[in-house]
């Protein structure tokens, strides 16, 4: 690991005894441990969570709830937290609790080291693990080595693998995979999998098999699962359910993860409303080429909606001000750096309004030639996009993912 790693690198023992503050600042709990998957094939044991205790209880804290995490302890993303009590789920691993004081042949584990992802969004992995004599004191300095070389450490059993093996593989080929075991293991890989690869898995399924893989799983980790899952996705998995079990998950959300959900249920199922996405690359007009093209380059945002920026009047989130036009990234690469993105409009780019039905949207995406077409309220405000992904996962029979595997 190269130097500039080591110094990144934040170590568990003393992790699990600092702050964990809210998004202003001001200390909410202690952490009291870090919780990881097993390793995978090629991949080392990755952060899920962490265990904080708050308010005289034991609860976790999702890893993408938290905004930065350094030497003086971990800071929320947001103010809005599940405070029922830390359960653990199979296959998760507790560094502090499950590996501290653990016995390597005559050594023992006096740390575990986590760093940051590269070219990850709030996402950490373990690093290195620290050795001690056995029978040494606690702090006294031993050797410290790659995660590689003890990883038997960070094995959870036969499903704990069998979820890591799936990690290296496509969302579409985990489905596949997924669809040819019997219905117990499909619910119990499920519920061993991380939040973020189980929205990925259930984007690849149809509705009725999404329902049938999250059935008796309870609301605190639906919501969590579907505040991964795109908002469109989200919204469909969301349609298909009872109204009461909707609304509770809703209930159980983030407020600002519920609303734009709240908002994509009221429209129709085939219209415009109903295929949008309400995030999109949102900047002013006076928002300069460059600034905008780094905003394009950002890894997070799906390649579809990474084709164009669209220019609106403040507020810059959905629902905008007055939507301006759109400026694709072609356009952009064409024109000096400095260059206002309010002067590289194209101008014979026209929104659509909500109700508009999806076969208009697909003779509109292919008129204009473009991957996303902006979605428009009355009062002329930046409601959402819609991406020709959308439009071709209604359009295609429910089975197309199995007909492309087999094809392949």
């Amino acid at each position: 690991m190269a130097v500039a790693d080591r110094d990144r690198e934040l170590y568990v023992a003393r992790l699990t005894r600092l702050a964990l503050s809210g998004p202003d600042g001001v200390p909410v709990g202690k952490l009291d441990d870090v919780v990881v998957t097993p390793a995978g094939p090629s991949d080392a044991p990755r952060v899920i969570g962490f265990v904080a205790n708050m308010q005289r209880r034991q609860i976790f804290v999702n890893a993408a709830r938290v905004a930065e995490i350094d030497a003086s302890g971990a800071r929320l993303a947001t103010g809005t937290l599940d405070l029922r009590r830390f359960e653990r789920r199979p296959g998760e691993i507790l560094l502090a609790r499950d590996l501290l004081d653990t016995r390597v042949g005559g050594e023992i584990v006096n740390d575990v080291a986590i760093v940051q992802v590269p070219d990850e969004f709030r996402a950490w992995k373990v690093a290195r693990v620290a050795l001690n004599s056995a029978g040494l004191l606690r702090r006294r300095a031993g050797r410290v080595v790659p995660w590689l070389e003890v990883r038997h450490l960070f094995d959870a059993g036969p499903v704990a693998r069998h979820v890591a093996a799936l990690r290296d593989l496509h969302p579409a080929d985990v489905a596949n995979t997924i669809a040819e075991l019997p219905a117990d293991r499909r619910h119990e890989l499920a519920e061993a999998m991380e939040d973020e690869r189980l929205a990925d898995l259930l984007e690849e399924l149809p509705e009725d098999e999404q329902l049938e893989l999250i059935e008796g799983m309870d609301v605190a980790r639906l919501a969590d699962i579907i505040e991964e899952m795109e908002p469109d996705d989200a919204a469909d998995l969301l349609g298909e359910m009872p109204a009461a079990e909707r609304d509770e998950i809703l209930s159980a959300m983030a407020p600002e993860d519920a609303q734009p959900l709240r908002r994509l249920l009221a429209y129709g199922e085939d219209t415009a409303g109903g295929l949008m996405t309400p995030e999109p690359l949102i900047v002013g007009p006076d928002v300069t080429v460059a600034e905008a093209l780094a905003r394009m380059r950002e890894p997070k945002i799906p390649a579809s909606l990474a084709a164009q920026v669209f220019v609106v009047e403040p507020p810059f989130e959905t629902p905008t001000g007055r939507f301006i036009g759109e400026a694709g990234f072609q356009r952009l690469l064409r024109e000096p750096p400095h260059r206002r993105v309010g002067d590289c409009i194209d101008e014979a780019y026209q929104p659509i309004m909500a109700d508009v039905p999806e076969a208009e949207v697909a003779r509109r995406l292919a008129a204009y030639d473009t991957v996303a077409i902006a979605v428009v309220d009355s009062a002329r405000r930046l409601i959402g996009v819609i991406t020709v992904d959308d439009v071709l996962d209604h359009l295609l029979p429910e089975d197309w993912r199995r007909r492309r595997a087999a094809v392949s």
